[in-house]
């Protein structure tokens, strides 16, 4: 009995397309991996159903081969860019640049309050809760600062208050009162005597008493 050719196309029905994947599935999977016994060779297959379950080989390791052919394609785009080919990307560049700008010049002018004539109601109020995140953004931000302001100030005061003490501990002690020694009562018979006083000008009254200051 002879085969007939399958027809590439999407199976209609549901369980011969289910039953179709589950055997090409496990075939493809032994290919894979008798390609990388007989040949030697660094094999990986990734393979998702039609209800999004994963199924994959590989011999090195997939995030390995992975990152292997990411290298690979990179290296391949850089080096085999014709230089020919740069100034249509530069230009293509520049135009994505230039609607970028753009784009950023309308949203800046809108976050001002400006150019909102053309905006919806639901691009106004995308705009009011960027308005409004933006703001406890900053009242956070100035929030922060006066605490670090404050606590500034706190330790300035504690130094302040520290050298206070200790000036108040170094001249707390009142200071030692002048050494005077009491002389005695003056005697007018006594004028031709010669005492340092301090501070005395002219002859003393009778009965006053003179201090004698001792340096």
């Amino acid at each position: 009995m002879v085969r007939g050719k399958t027809q590439m196309r999407r199976i209609e029905n549901a369980t011969s397309r289910q039953v179709t994947f589950s055997k090409r599935r496990n075939g493809l999977l032994k290919k894979a991996f008798e390609l990388s016994v007989l040949c030697d060779v660094e094999v990986a297959l990734i393979i998702f159903s039609p209800r999004g379950k994963l199924y994959e080989f590989s011999n090195q390791g997939m995030e390995k081969t992975i990152d292997r052919y990411q290298k690979h394609t990179k290296g391949i785009s850089i080096n085999n860019e014709a230089p020919e080919e740069n100034p249509q990307n530069w230009k293509l560049e520049a135009a994505n640049m230039a609607k970028t700008i753009e784009f950023l010049e309308v949203s800046k002018r809108q976050l001002l309050g400006e150019s909102l004539g053309s905006c919806s109601t639901e691009e106004l109020q995308q705009i009011e809760n960027k308005l409004e995140e933006s703001l406890t953004k900053i009242r956070g931000r100035k929030s922060q600062l006066f605490r670090e302001q404050i606590e500034q100030l706190k330790q300035k005061e504690r130094i302040l208050l520290e050298q206070n003490a200790t000036l108040y501990k170094k001249h707390k002690e009142p200071p030692q009162p002048t050494n005077w020694e009491k002389v005695g009562p003056c005697d007018p018979g006594t004028e031709d005597s010669e005492v340092e006083t301090g501070l005395f000008i002219g002859r003393p009254e009778r009965g006053s008493t003179l201090y004698l200051l001792q340096g």
